[in-house]
């Protein structure tokens, strides 16, 4: 992989809590949105398992989102194949305003990863807003023989092709992420895809693979308990989450950065009126004192955006990705 085209890998990704203040008002229903709407539950699907940063950050804004629209947001995991069975799933549902989609930066890679997809990832979404940013954090299983970055990649270097690493899933931000870090260092490691970050962490956690680079709202509580090591965050600077926690490149390999982020997204055709009221909602949660505050905890930056500014951040992020891919040699499984 070309290092130099690969800075802005994405890593990742959220958080979940409970028992917060409502973050802001029901807002006044528009003149101009559908009758009724919403007169059901809101199903926002997550195209991957439980447990990883996309499905805790999906969480939070479920809980937020139903306080704002009087109506029940209910997460809806539906993972596999780096993202784009739910993904398909999503493209596919009425444009009732009833679907929404979380994406994360898997969903600007997977255009170059598979040679042909059942959607369009362009014409087949209206996108919502950007919700954040966040980097990702380089854990090891606590057995490991390996303190810092340094002592990994000798780890690695001493044994040629034994040690492997957990992503989630071939083509996903943690795997790009993790070639960077091979290329850079010069180590041979083994890839093992995952369905998500949530399977990817438990092995780890389990001792049945040697590292991985998560999303830090999903990594963090491990790290905190003792049951992983980190060893690195792999965004340009230090996380205010974890702030004695170094960043690659100062540990060990200038230059390295590794960064990702989330948007929501309805499907094409949804009345325009709906993506606006929920582009204000979004906006106002992400903009909220407690919101700001349960984000930085986790090392997450809001990122809202207007349907427009995110449309074209999704297509600059596909011809980026398009190059990286291309330079990593990585294929879906």
């Amino acid at each position: 992989m070309n290092p130099v085209a690969c800075r802005a890998i994405l890593g990742l990704w959220a958080l979940v809590f409970a028992g917060t203040a409502s973050v802001v008002n029901a807002q006044p229903r528009d003149e101009t949105l559908p009758a009724g709407w919403p007169s059901k539950p809101v199903r926002m699907i997550v195209p991957f398992p439980a447990g990883g940063g996309t499905d805790i950050l999906a969480r939070l804004m479920a809980q937020k989102m139903s306080e704002v629209i009087g109506q029940p947001v209910v997460v809806d995991n539906r993972g596999g194949a780096g993202g784009t069975i739910g993904t398909d799933l999503a493209a596919r549902a009425a444009p009732d305003g009833l679907t929404v989609i979380l994406v994360s930066g898997s969903h600007v890679i997977n255009p170059s990863l598979y040679k042909s997809l059942p959607f369009d990832t362009v014409n087949d979404f209206a996108p919502i807003s950007q919700v954040a940013t966040a980097p990702g954090i380089l854990v090891v299983h606590p057995a490991l023989p390996a303190r810092s970055v340094r002592e990994l990649i000798a780890l690695a270097r001493s044994r040629p092709g034994q040690l492997t690493y957990a992503s989630a899933g071939t083509g996903t931000p943690p795997h790009l992420a993790a070639e960077l870090f091979r290329t850079m260092a010069r180590i041979e490691v083994v890839h093992i895809p995952y369905k998500g970050n949530g399977p990817a962490l438990a092995d780890v956690i389990g001792g049945h693979v040697s590292f991985t680079f998560p999303t830090m709202p999903s990594a963090l509580p491990h790290v905190r308990t003792g049951k992983l090591r980190a060893l690195a965050v792999t965004g340009a600077q230090r996380s205010a989450a974890a702030a004695e926690i170094p960043t690659v490149a100062e540990a060990a390999l200038p230059g390295y950065e590794a960064s990702s982020w989330y948007g929501l997204l309805a499907p094409a055709r949804t009345d325009a009126a709906i993506v606006n009221r929920l582009h204000r909602d979004v906006t106002a949660i992400l903009g909220s004192a407690d919101v700001k505050e349960r984000f930085a905890a986790q090392g997450i930056e809001p990122a809202a955006t207007t349907p427009q500014q995110f449309a074209a951040i999704i297509k600059t992020e596909i011809a980026k990705w398009s190059a990286v891919v291309k330079a990593s040699g990585a294929r879906a499984d």
